[in-house]
């Protein structure tokens, strides 16, 4: 599924579906709007370009910090600036985009590689680096091929994280369950009728996971072209997620809609809930508890499924200054005073440099690091298949439909149907 990394776009889209075994993880700058993705020059021989990211005011004003370091070292490059809540900026990008007119530099995430890429709007990086505008070496685990599909650099990531199981570490306590890797669903299973029966708390778990529990067994959620799973497939999963509701082990639907956006983890519905491992952070701040990362169960006591997610950053086509444009981004990955400044707003840096210049003080992003290194130790990470174009729209429809199936308005039946008819048309279109 798409990252998206992304923590921030999970919580803004954060919504009933436990049900479903889908838990929702999902004031802007002027920019002005020239053509040929907003990029303009001076009779200085100054150029401005356009940036653009979700997100919201803490993180603008930490980009804003790190783009006035850019424009030091840059004099001759200005950088207009927009940002928008997730879904905002993908309302506005797509309006853009059809008229022609997208920001030369913006967030990206891989579910959208494809999908943009085969409307002509991204450009390929590759010959930047052959350039040397933008240095691909010096990344993490990995990472420079994240944003690489069908042989073009579409995306630069900027930021990892990784699906963890992010437990109330007191609930755990008392219920006497101590995660270690290796475990398996059933000892899974085990440890929520414990936190169930010792602590009266629900289980969770969510629609990334369903991800990670198919790439446990040979498939994945998307494939390049399409759809990695069957009906059959998905049928046996929300099945077992709608008996998991009705015996407590998962949050009720009703009473965490009444709670959102806060979490059913952070709101104390819920001992436990799979995300991203960043999302620490946030529970940190909306609950009351101490929050801890926990190994991912599998199948077979070895394969997790996991792999090392990434917000990135990528460039319109058609922008008037490619040069520039890859000159920002490989600022924005390597300089090491960026992540001084960013942190782990965007999840753990990308690059050594930048991870080496960041070294976390606060309990919560010192365990975000350790948890990420210790996959890389375990040799447990895998590398993501690139959403096929389309996968937007299917993970929309996969939420919302799991909602509706979580408060009761579809039949796991008809729940299944529904999603499949709808993927067949975005993934044709």
């Amino acid at each position: 599924m798409q990252q998206g990394g992304n923590a921030e776009r999970q919580a803004g889209r954060r919504t009933i579906l436990k049900a479903a075994g889908a838990s929702l993880a999902v004031a802007g700058l002027g920019a002005t709007a020239t053509a040929c993705g907003g990029g303009s020059g001076s009779g200085n021989g100054t150029v401005t370009i356009r940036y653009s990211w979700w997100g919201a005011e803490d993180r603008a004003e930490r980009i804003n910090k790190t783009i006035a370091l850019f424009e030091k070292k840059y004099p001759k490059i200005k950088v207009k600036t927009d940002f928008q809540p997730y879904t905002d900026f993908w309302k506005k990008f797509n309006t853009q985009a059809s008229g022609g007119n997208p920001p030369d530099v913006f967030q990206n995430a891989i579910g959208f590689l494809r999908k943009y890429d085969a409307k002509n709007v991204l450009l390929d990086l590759g010959e930047q680096v052959k350039a040397g505008n933008l240095a691909m070496d010096g990344f993490r685990a990995g990472l420079e091929k994240f944003g690489e599909v069908d042989g073009k650099l579409l995306g630069v990531p900027v930021g990892s994280n990784s699906m963890a199981l992010v437990i109330d570490k007191p609930v755990y306590t008392r219920a006497g369950i101590t995660p270690e890797q290796g475990w398996t669903w059933d000892d899974f299973d085990e440890a929520m009728a414990k936190v169930r029966d010792k602590t009266g708390r629900a289980g969770d778990s969510g629609m990334y996971l369903y991800d990670l529990y198919l790439r446990q067994n040979g498939k994945a959620f998307f494939t390049e072209d399409g759809l990695g799973f069957t009906e059959a497939d998905l049928t046996t999963w929300w099945t077992k997620a709608e008996k998991g509701v009705k015996s407590g082990l998962f949050a009720d639907a009703k009473k965490v809609a009444q709670i959102k956006p806060k979490s059913a983890l952070s709101a104390e519905l819920a001992g436990s809930e799979f995300t991203w491992d960043n999302f620490t952070v946030r529970y940190t701040s909306e609950g009351k508890s101490e929050y801890g990362l926990a190994p991912i169960p599998t199948t077979d006591g070895k394969r997790t499924g996991q792999y090392l997610g990434s917000l990135m950053l990528s460039a319109y086509k058609r922008t008037e200054h490619p040069k520039e444009v890859a000159q920002f981004i490989d600022f924005m990955v390597h300089d090491p005073e960026v992540a001084k400044i960013m942190g782990y707003d965007r999840g753990v840096p990308t690059t050594q440099a930048q991870y080496d210049a960041y070294r976390p003080t606060d309990p919560v992003n010192k365990a975000i690091a350790a948890y990420e290194e210790s996959l890389v130790e375990a040799g447990v990470l895998e590398r993501i298949t690139p959403h096929p174009n389309g996968a937007d729209i299917c993970e929309a429809a996969f939420l919302r439909i799991a909602e509706e199936m979580a408060l009761g308005s579809r039949s796991v039946e008809d729940a299944v149907e529904q999603f499949f008819t709808e993927s067949k048309t975005a993934l044709a279109g």
